[in-house]
């Protein structure tokens, strides 16, 4: 389960999210991870596969489902599903700046 970009944003009409820690785009990986590009040109990877299959997975647990979690799509830049889950980038980006990849965790 691969995509390119997610073209696809939910934004106010004028509003461009710039500081260097917004998404500005983001691909579906296999094993609930994304590649992501932020602002300034960092990449990396973000792993959720620990939150999703998570005890306590609440919101995350819809995102089991393989077609769901690739519904996944920037709202602002920052990474959101259809349900609502969403993921701060602020936080993922200062653990991609320093290692490259984000796991999330339960």
């Amino acid at each position: 389960m691969s995509s390119q970009a997610i073209a696809e944003t939910h934004q106010a009409i004028g509003v461009i999210p710039a500081a260097p820690w917004r998404l500005r785009a983001l691909s579906v990986l296999p094993q609930w991870q994304l590649a992501v590009t932020f602002n300034d040109g960092l990449t990396g990877i973000v792993d959720v596969s620990a939150l999703v299959h998570g005890r306590d997975a609440g919101v995350f647990e819809s995102l089991r489902d393989p077609a769901f979690f690739a519904r996944v799509y920037l709202d602002c830049g920052a990474i959101t599903w259809p349900n609502g889950a969403d993921l701060a980038p602020d936080a993922m980006y200062k653990e991609i700046r320093s290692s490259g990849v984000w796991h999330v965790l339960d």
